[in-house]
């Protein structure tokens, strides 16, 4: 879906290492994490994250600092450019989403509004 070398989807260090951590604790075989959206909250949409136990030949597959994050095919154009983070406070452990498409989020921080990536803008990435 993505043009050839660009990343639908990148993380930083921490979010990197953080899925690792996740990733050696689970026990039973997977290939990575699958990163998506879903309807719903009160912004409109949240984003979502599994375990991933197998490719789906229409996931958007990115590997990156050593992790694999399998984009889910529907979310490709919610996400196009995202970078993916894992931040801690005092208060809590969380991936963040930074994605250039979200227009706007919820007080709570768990619901987002996104708006998708057009053609033109996957051509001149």
């Amino acid at each position: 879906m993505a043009l050839p070398g660009f990343k639908v989807v990148t993380l930083t260090d921490a979010a990197a290492n953080r899925v690792k951590s996740i990733i050696e604790k689970v026990d039973r075989p997977i290939v990575g994490v699958r990163v998506g959206v879903k309807n719903g909250g009160c912004a409109g949409m949240s984003y979502t994250m599994e375990y991933a136990e197998s490719i789906s030949p229409l996931d958007e597959v990115v590997e990156d600092k050593g992790v694999t994050v399998l984009v889910d095919p529907k979310a490709v154009l919610f996400l196009l450019g995202t970078e993916m983070d894992f931040q801690t406070t005092k208060m809590s452990s969380q991936f963040v989403f930074n994605n250039p498409n979200q227009t706007s989020a919820c007080g709570c921080g768990e619901s987002v509004a996104i708006t998708p990536a057009t053609p033109g803008e996957l051509q001149s990435a």
